[in-house]
């Protein structure tokens, strides 16, 4: 028994007609014919009652057409399902991005992937940006969210958003009302990135406060975005952080200020292996591109 009879045979249930199968299957009547008499000689039971006025189902027919049927819609489901799979040979993909990026587009990225391709495991990793590239470049990992500078030939990246900077303090410990307030943290304590973990970040910091004259007294590094909030929200310094990071820090202890005279952005791009963008990273790009034009 072949695909081809399963399919035959249902053609003609449907049309009743051997004529009419015939030409909607674009063969002639008697290989159709043929074809029938085969499954039924397989099967041992009669499919069809014929003569020259007719043809009907028989019960045996009737219960074999909805059995192939669903059969045959399964195999549809499972090859669908294989092909999602094959688009990632491990049947995973893996995501990373830098903690100063995390938000609820993530989140949600990660749901809308996980209904898309149900059978792909999808991990995801905080990773800062100068690993991830190196991981992007080995194919380690298949999507990453970075912040600029991306100096690559292996990657191929595409801006999500531009974030400025902004200035965040607990409103219990400073009294700061404006930007042009800046210049009176000369002997504030900093709380930021590890210049290894994030030298651009940091960079970022030295030049920022050399526009208001002064030096950064970093006194406090870590390598989260989420530690960094903690520390100031608890009164251990303040810190200069992407603007977009009140979003999901929104404390009442916290105010942030952005830092519009500055001039300083920072670009968060998303980042796949060079020429190896699956369906899946296709997928993720037009969902996050789209929730940013959205805002």
């Amino acid at each position: 028994m072949e695909l081809r009879h399963l399919k035959y045979f249902l053609k003609l249930a449907e049309e009743l007609s051997f004529v009419r199968a015939a030409d909607k299957l674009f063969i002639s009547q008697p290989p159709l014919s043929r074809q029938i008499k085969e499954l039924e000689n397989e099967l041992g039971a009669t499919l069809f009652e014929r003569n020259n006025k007719r043809v009907i189902l028989t019960d045996a027919g009737k219960y074999y057409q909805k059995e192939i049927q669903e059969l045959l819609q399964n195999l549809k489901r499972v090859n669908a399902t294989t092909k999602k799979i094959s688009e990632n040979q491990s049947g995973e993909f893996r995501i990373a991005y830098v903690s100063s990026t995390f938000s609820g587009d993530i989140s949600k990225l990660i749901q809308f992937l996980s209904a898309q391709y149900p059978y792909v495991n999808f991990r995801l990793y905080e990773v800062p940006t100068v690993k991830q590239i190196a991981a992007l470049e080995e194919g380690k990992i298949d999507f990453g969210i970075i912040r600029s500078p991306l100096h690559s030939s292996k990657i191929d990246s595409r801006l999500w958003y531009q974030d400025s900077f902004s200035l965040v303090f607990n409103r219990n410990n400073y009294s700061i009302s404006s930007e042009n307030d800046f210049e009176s943290l000369k002997t504030a304590t900093f709380v930021f990135f590890n210049k290894q973990y994030a030298p651009y970040f940091y960079d970022a910091l030295l030049q920022i406060c050399a526009q208001y004259g002064f030096k950064p007294k970093v006194v406090h590094e870590s390598n989260n975005i989420s530690s960094i909030i903690q520390l100031v929200k608890n009164g251990l310094g303040i810190s200069i952080v992407p603007t977009a990071i009140m979003k999901s820090h929104n404390y009442p202890e916290l105010e942030f200020i952005e830092l519009k005279k500055t001039a300083l952005f920072t670009d968060i791009l998303l980042a796949t292996p060079k020429g190896n963008q699956s369906q899946i990273s296709q997928a993720a790009i037009e969902f996050l591109t789209e929730k940013i034009s959205k805002k």
